[in-house]
């Protein structure tokens, strides 16, 4: 996830400081992965610079100044952009798990014993995903569900590229 769009789109709601802008992102998106408070005020600073946000005040305190931002016009366009275009795969992405594949077989390694690491990996993944979705709010619960079903076409990949480690061998040794 671009977490400078989120951290955009969040601004939308609200002008905001930053300490509360992370701990609004961190709610709703960074239940695993809080992002650090350097981030968000670099991504703040960059946000200003392209003129997608402006600080709209200041608050005196017992540390630094607190800034207040807003989102711009420009800033709005860029939000309403971000969300109504759809993603699309990357026609460039490769797999890490490929590329460790191919690794194994051009250095004489065991790709399969590779692919099965992997898929216990998988498994017990998947097993502490779906633990996590029980009683779980619906964001958490959603956020689970999009993680499990990318592990399962992972899965799937898994037992096709195990069916043609032949042809793959042969392909990438010749």
């Amino acid at each position: 996830m671009e977490s400078s769009k989120a951290l955009l789109g969040l601004l939308g709601v609200r002008a905001s400081y930053g300490y509360d802008l992370k701990h609004d992102y961190d709610r709703l998106f960074g239940a695993r992965k809080p992002l650090a408070f350097g981030q968000v005020y670099a991504t703040l600073a960059r946000l200003v610079r392209d003129g997608k946000i402006e600080a709209v005040g200041d608050e005196a305190g017992d540390g630094p100044d607190r800034k207040k931002y807003a989102v711009t016009e420009a800033g709005q366009a860029a939000i309403a952009e971000w969300i109504t275009t759809p993603d699309v795969p990357n026609e460039a992405m490769q797999s890490n798990l490929f590329a460790k594949t191919v690794i194994a077989i051009v250095n004489g390694g065991d790709a399969q014993q590779i692919l099965d690491a992997q898929r216990v990996a998988h498994m017990a993944r998947m097993r502490e995903l779906t633990r996590d979705k029980q009683g779980a709010d619906i964001g958490p619960m959603l956020l689970a569900d999009y993680t499990l079903f990318h592990i399962e076409a992972d899965l799937r990949w898994i037992d096709i590229t195990i069916a043609r480690l032949g042809e793959l061998r042969s392909e990438v040794t010749a």
